[in-house]
């Protein structure tokens, strides 16, 4: 076939009764804002919660790790908890390793990186 380029250029561009490049993106931000709503708001708070509960401990709190161990926190670092499992036996883990208080729900039931 022989091809022109005004022939070319009339196919790329919308006929009288199309819809305006606006309206075509009306779904495409519903879409975000649906992911926005559903995904990354939850996403953020649980974030929050967990950023607060762990900056919130201290010693002396029975708390609970993602590994399943129960023990008394004795010392507090930056990065890393030390608590107390069993009469003179300590263990020293990363502060992310707790999960919550003994006898309620974790604060978290997702890992964290």
């Amino acid at each position: 076939m022989n091809w022109h380029i005004p022939t070319l250029l009339a196919m790329g561009t919308p006929g009288p009764g199309a819809p305006s490049a606006w309206v075509q993106l009306v779904p495409f931000a519903l879409v975000l804002a649906i992911f926005y709503f559903l995904i990354l708001a939850p996403m953020k708070k649980r974030q929050r919660k967990v950023r607060d509960f762990l900056a919130t401990l201290k010693v002396g709190d029975r708390v609970v790790t993602s590994g399943g161990l129960f023990g008394t926190i004795t010392r507090l670092g930056d990065q890393s908890v030390q608590i107390q499992v069993a009469d003179k036996v300590r263990v020293e883990i990363a502060r992310h390793a707790v999960v919550g208080y003994q006898g309620q729900e974790p604060v978290s039931t997702e890992s964290q990186s």
